[in-house]
């Protein structure tokens, strides 16, 4: 007997590193095949950062109707939890319009938890966790004296190890690290099957080519512009927020530590880390069919995806 989820259109998953061109794929396979996005973006859902989350613009957003954009404000928080909920039901929504989702980002634990489930102790998250690295350590225990007191007073404050770890946990599920424990719990009721779940690559040189070229266009479009105007509304006390790719550096050029050319660089060179850590994550903790876009153009790909559903 064929029950009503399977009657649905089922959702395609399309993860990958950052600058891959994941969103424009999906926006064209969204107009074949009758579907609407979800973004899987953990910086995406806050509204103003747009410049320098590459939020699909406005134009994309009339073509194709996306999902978890816009949902929190700055003074707000948010956590894979957060998404898990947020995401199941945008997808039920899309499915009983008859339309197909495609789950699209490159947040490899808000993929993970939405396909298996969420814990109360989630395991460590390569990207995030090389984030918190960056951050100094009195910043890192102020937010934990706020976000946990029990955690601060027992934990060794002097180990940044264990500080960066309680964070970690605390900001992927949204719960005090005292309280949890290290194991996770499959989704109830089990979500639809993806009928694919893909990742997207590119050689290395061409990857770093177009990362260049997306950090320049950013700059060119205002991004240091919107980062002053966020500043103004409390980007800077959003400790989850301010792990947006660039923000960070950006802020640090206004306060005059570095040249906006020496800032370009860096905000390159750590998008570039950052994507050789998602992609290390996408391999080992999800099991993904690889398409690797070399110089094909997008429709050339979203033929390749079409003949496999």
């Amino acid at each position: 007997m064929t029950t009503e989820s399977e009657q649905h259109p089922r959702p395609l998953l399309l993860a990958g590193p950052t600058a891959a061109g994941k969103s424009e794929l999906a926006i064209l396979l969204a107009e074949r095949l009758e579907g609407e996005v979800v973004s899987v973006d953990s910086m995406q859902v806050y509204r103003g950062l747009d410049i320098g989350t590459a939020k699909p613009s406005p134009a994309d957003q009339r073509r194709v109707p996306h999902h978890l954009i816009d949902v929190v404000g700055l003074d707000d928080s948010f956590n894979a939890a957060c998404f898990v909920r947020l995401a199941r039901q945008a997808v039920a929504e899309i499915q009983r319009r008859g339309r197909v989702p495609i789950l699209c980002g490159g947040t490899g634990l808000y993929f993970k938890a939405y396909l298996e489930g969420l814990g109360e102790a989630p395991p460590a998250d390569p990207a995030l966790r090389a984030e918190l690295e960056t951050v100094p350590l009195p910043e890192l225990l102020r937010e934990l004296a706020a976000l946990d007191p029990m955690t601060y007073e027992q934990i060794d404050r002097c180990n940044p190890r264990r500080v960066i770890r309680a964070i970690e946990v605390i900001r992927l599920t949204g719960k005090p690290f005292s309280a949890q424990r290290a194991e996770w719990r499959p989704p109830t009721p089990s979500p639809p099957p993806p009928s694919l779940c893909l990742g997207l690559t590119r050689p290395a040189a061409d990857l770093h080519s177009r990362i260049a070229a997306r950090v320049e266009a950013m700059f060119n479009r205002g991004w240091v512009a919107e980062t002053e105007q966020l500043l103004q509304r409390g980007l800077a006390e959003n400790q989850t927020a301010l792990q947006a790719l660039g923000y960070r550096q950006i802020i640090e050029h206004l306060r005059g530590e570095r040249s906006l050319s020496e800032t370009k660089t860096l905000i390159q060179l750590r998008t570039r880390q950052f994507a050789k850590r998602q992609m290390t994550w996408f391999r080992n903790q999800l099991s993904l069919t690889w398409i690797d876009l070399g110089a094909e153009e997008a429709a050339a790909a979203v033929a390749m995806i079409l003949k496999q559903l």
